[in-house]
């Protein structure tokens, strides 16, 4: 069967850059799926997207589709007919569900059955609804219309190019006749161009100054933009989404180094940054220090005679915006910090839970009493806590939202705060997201700690919980985030403590009771998916999750120590034992006596349970009050054999009540050994 190429390239106005990889994507999915559901088979497929073009080239494309034929089976026959031979509804349905006279369909099998052959038809003509398939099938949350056309697509159309082989396919899609002329670059080469073959498309293109492939452009820009920053002797500062919406605005790329007044740099650089990233499009240039430069790379769509001009009006263009950043830095410094929560004192936290200046008292009270628990300063923690939100009705934080915590940073320092006071403004917010760095001192861990206490139990104190899909107030990602600084930065906290002030701190804002609980639940629960990722069985969770500590630290201790031990050869055996022991203890009648009475002993393998067993408890006391949990069950590893032993030999359930009794108080003793780190029953 022959083959040929096959290009089709949309042209239209200039797209959404941040769209524009997302629309190439599903044009090619949805030509592919097309191809595939005609049955036709092709070689390689390939996407382009430039501003003004979406295309796809399809090489090796079968230029006929295979016959085919289908089979349909129908009703048995006792149910296709009466006993007189007339055919029934379900009879009757069948054929018409085929499309065809009942006389039509095969009666001869124990089933009725239809069977057609379907001829194949030529490729050129299976192309057109193909493609508008595939376009009317495109991610857009809002088409647009243009001129008094009814067609609707993201952009207005411009051109249609589709060629299989050397042929032209006469078709109409989105007001486009197809033919075999696109355009160039909108300056350098305005006028139509001829795309000789599918094959040779990208050249034709790159002849009239447009690079079709969005790789091709963005290896480029990343290039060229790395060697320039080091000809400034710096380092480009080139975020992916940036560089994605970069490669979208440009079919001719042209990196530029241009320049912007050294007084600009009084300003936090995170300000200058994010106004030349997010309103210019820039990339800003570090020195070795990680200072920023005053300097930033911009990437022209043309290659101009005179790069000067272009370099000059981007240069104007920034300066208003750095001047505005500079604006908003000396207005706001000309306060102190601390009075921006006169502010916050009529700015709405939660309707129910008051001000954003009263949860910065409560955020302040509680990081002091965190502070010193993780080893840090109250005073500090305090006193950072109540800054915390200041920054938030600053100048420069409405302007530049993204500046929050980091303007606080720079206002405390300018005020004379220490330096991790400081630091936890920015800190309170850390981590900003899975994997993102976290607090590096521990008045911020402690406020950042607090500050998400705080909005748990608050949120949670009012009945808002997080369903499955809606978590307004990012509750899940506050639950990770003290999680994360608790165990990734060592610090040992008793949670039950921490959340019983923060629910103590709200008063009668909240409903008390049962809050604590529920927070805590909450907030270990994230520890299940954290230990799936991390590949730990979820039974190894749970049996630590049955004794419900207190510290994350200590939780994710005991999970690794069990997590060692259950590649002990001996871990099967032993949980088993648990779990027949936590079974009997559970029928126990009455009290279980606290003390093992060894004159009630009438069997050897008694005696060398409860030896074994005693001999382990002061081997193991120092390694479980060091939390030396993984040498803890390593150790009680060893009392698998005289265990084994025991229940071979011995019958708890002695008639003697008080043999009985004894023996039910002696395998609580071997079950307190090993809850002392987890619930190892749960692993059987």
């Amino acid at each position: 069967m022959s083959a040929q190429d096959f290009l089709v390239e949309l042209g239209t106005e200039e797209l959404p850059p941040k769209a524009l990889n997302t629309l190439a994507d599903a044009f090619l999915a949805g030509i592919e799926k097309g191809l595939q559901t005609a049955g036709l088979n092709f070689e390689t497929k390939h996407v382009y997207a430039a501003p003004r073009r979406l295309a796809v080239l399809i090489t090796g494309l079968a230029t006929q589709q295979p016959d085919r034929s289908i089979n349909l089976d129908g009703p048995p026959r006792q149910a296709a007919f009466d006993v007189d031979g007339n055919p029934t509804q379900a009879a009757l349905g069948f054929a018409k569900k085929c499309g065809v006279d009942l006389s039509e369909i095969d009666q001869s099998g124990p089933k009725l059955r239809y069977s057609q052959s379907i001829k194949g038809k030529p490729t050129a003509s299976l192309l057109p609804t193909i493609v508008e398939d595939s376009l009317n099938d495109l991610p857009i949350p809002k088409r647009m219309r243009w001129a008094a056309r009814k067609e609707e697509f993201v952009r207005p159309t411009q051109w249609l190019v589709m060629l299989l082989g050397d042929q032209v396919i006469d078709c109409t899609i989105l007001a486009q006749k197809a033919g075999r002329d696109s355009r160039g670059h909108r300056f350098h080469h305005p006028e139509s161009v001829r795309i000789t073959s599918p094959a040779n498309y990208l050249a034709d293109l790159r002849a009239a100054y447009v690079l079709a492939d969005a790789n091709e452009r963005r290896e480029l820009i990343s290039k060229r933009t790395e060697e320039l920053a080091t000809r400034q002797e710096g380092t480009a500062i080139v975020p992916p989404s940036l560089l994605d919406e970069v490669t979208a605005l440009v079919e001719w790329p042209v990196p530029l180094v241009c320049s912007f007044e050294e007084r600009f740099l009084e300003v936090p650089q995170e300000a200058l940054i994010t106004t030349m990233q997010d309103n210019q499009k820039y990339f800003c240039l570090l020195d070795a220090e990680g200072k920023l430069l005053p300097r930033f790379i911009t990437v022209a769509n043309i290659e101009s005679k005179d790069p000067q001009q272009i370099i000059a009006g981007n240069e104007k263009v920034v300066r208003p915006r750095l001047t505005d950043a500079e604006f908003f830095f000396k207005q706001d410094k000309k306060q102190a910090l601390e009075s921006f929560n006169e502010r916050l004192k009529n700015v709405v936290f939660q309707e129910k839970l008051g001000s954003v200046y009263d949860k910065a008292e409560r955020v302040s009270k509680l990081a002091a009493f965190i502070a010193p628990r993780i080893g840090g300063d109250a005073q500090r923690a305090a006193r950072a806590g109540i800054l915390s939100k200041c920054d938030l009705s600053t100048e420069m934080v409405g302007e530049f939202p993204e500046m929050q915590g980091i303007a606080g940073y720079y206002y405390a320092l300018n005020d004379g705060e220490p330096q991790d006071v400081a630091l936890a403004l920015n800190e309170q917010y850390m981590p900003r997201g899975a994997g993102a760095e976290l607090p590096t001192t521990l008045t911020g861990a402690a406020v950042a700690i607090a500050d998400k206490l705080d909005t748990l139990v608050g949120i949670f104190g009012i009945g808002m919980l997080p369903t499955g899909s809606k978590d307004p107030y990012a509750l899940r990602r506050a639950a990770l985030g003290v999680l994360r600084i608790l165990i990734d930065k060592q610090l040992d906290l008793d949670l039950n403590d921490a959340v019983a002030f923060a629910v103590n701190a709200f008063g009668s804002k909240v409903k008390a009771a049962g809050l604590a609980d529920a927070v805590l639940e909450f907030i270990f629960d994230r520890l299940r998916a954290r230990y799936e990722d991390e590949g730990v069985d979820v039974a190894t969770y749970l049996s630590v999750r049955a004794l419900k500590p207190g510290s994350a630290l200590d939780f994710d201790q005991r999970v690794q120590a069990v997590q060692a031990f259950r590649k002990l050869p001996e871990a099967a055996a032993l949980a088993a034992v648990n779990k027949r022991v936590s079974n009997l203890l559970s029928k126990a009648e009455g009290n279980i006596a606290a003390t093992v009475e060894a004159k009630y002993f009438d069997n050897a393998n008694e005696f060398s349970l409860y030896s074994a067993i005693q001999q382990a408890d002061q081997a193991v006391q120092p390694m479980a009050a060091a939390r030396q949990y993984s040498e803890t069950l390593a150790r009680l590893a060893a009392l698998r054999e005289p265990v084994d032993a025991f229940f071979e030999a011995v019958m708890v359930n002695a008639e003697d009540a008080s043999v009985r009794a004894n023996r039910y108080a002696l395998l609580a003793r071997l079950r307190g050994l090993f809850l002392g780190v987890a619930d190892i029953s749960l692993l059987g």
